[in-house]
């Protein structure tokens, strides 16, 4: 009987191996460890402000209009709402006249402007001296794919807080588990602008965080706890005044492991982690069936030959609508990196 070689292993050989439970919680932690840290650079943010004047002016901007936003919130609420009667009524034609109004346009330009942080801190990191003012003339098609992009991150905001506040009510674990959805949420945020800058799309992107559920809980971490100090559209106001912020420590972060299904590559032997941890947490399988539904109900008023047939990741109707997000970057003259993670 001949010794088992490369060319003719033996049957125990061929079994995957796998780390102990104990191991897999340490690289867990470890790479929690690691998301926070990333989420507390302020030093990334202070020398990207310093160096770059577009990138300053812009977070100088957004600053500026969100404290507006965040400043009449508190003024109304603690200041004059105790001095009138009719406390509903006048609250509601507040919000409606000038909350609404100030709130959807710090929206509209905090994107606009974070996405010329964005592209500038890439810039900087990478190499490059592209200005982001330097833009190219505006399509047709340009702006019928920028507005497919304001709708499909405005639906998938709608079902994001959906989900939150189903979260937030299940009874006992409600809270935590409102919570960490929360965290994963603002990471999937912060981190958005790099992954559609290397040109990943919808399901790729959700993949990369779930499979890296416990670094991108811990980076999102900073951001949710400062968002769950008020009300709703203070919460939102907030996430507003820092997301620029944020923003600039998603660009200089490393998401950890490399390889979550190989998170030890010191020999040759591939040790996958332990059954009993997870390797993949599906935090937005709820989210992505939702968007499914949402976008297949709008597209072509309904088409009545559709199958509802719902997937794991997102149907081709989805990732179509979606794929629109790259123009915000693609658009100018901006820098395209090559990833080296797997997404």
């Amino acid at each position: 009987m001949s010794a088992p070689s490369a060319y003719n292993p033996t049957a125990r050989s061929l079994y995957p191996s796998f780390l102990s439970v104990q191991e897999s919680m340490l690289l867990q932690l470890n790479w929690a460890k690691c998301g926070l840290v990333d989420a507390c650079r302020w030093d990334h943010v202070i020398s990207t402000i310093t160096r770059d004047p577009e990138v300053r002016g812009n977070i100088v901007k957004s600053l500026l209009l969100n404290s507006l936003s965040l400043t009449s919130i508190y003024i109304f609420d603690l200041l004059l709402l105790p001095l009138v009667q009719d406390q509903q009524k006048i609250r509601f034609f507040y919000q409606l006249l000038w909350l609404f109004p100030v709130i959807g346009l710090s929206y509209f330009l905090n994107s606009s402007w974070c996405n010329i942080i964005a592209e500038r801190t890439f810039a900087l990191k990478h190499g490059g001296n592209n200005s982001a003012s330097q833009q190219q003339p505006v399509t047709y098609t340009g702006m019928l794919k920028s507005i497919a992009t304001s709708a499909y991150r405005v639906v998938m905001v709608f079902t994001s807080v959906l989900v939150s506040f189903a979260l937030g009510n299940v009874p006992y674990a409600g809270p935590v588990l409102g919570f960490f959805f929360l965290c994963w949420l603002d990471s999937y945020y912060l981190f958005e602008f790099v992954w559609i800058a290397r040109g990943m799309s919808l399901s790729r992107r959700v993949r990369h965080l779930e499979e890296r559920w416990a670094y991108y809980l811990a980076f999102g971490l900073p951001s949710a706890v400062l968002c769950n100090f008020g009300s709703g559209l203070a919460n939102a106001a907030i996430f507003a005044l820092v997301f620029p912020i944020y923003i600039v420590m998603a660009m200089h972060a490393h998401p950890v492991p490399a390889d979550p299904y190989n998170p030890v590559s010191e020999s040759d032997t591939v040790r996958h982690p332990s059954p009993f941890v997870p390797i993949r947490i599906p935090v937005f399988a709820i989210v992505l069936f939702l968007n499914d539904w949402i976008v297949r109900i709008l597209s072509v008023g309904g088409r009545s030959g559709v199958r509802n047939t719902h997937r794991r990741e997102t149907s081709e109707d989805v990732e179509s609508v979606e794929q629109g997000e790259s123009i915000e970057l693609h658009s100018r003259k901006a820098p395209v990196f090559a990833s080296n993670r797997t997404y």
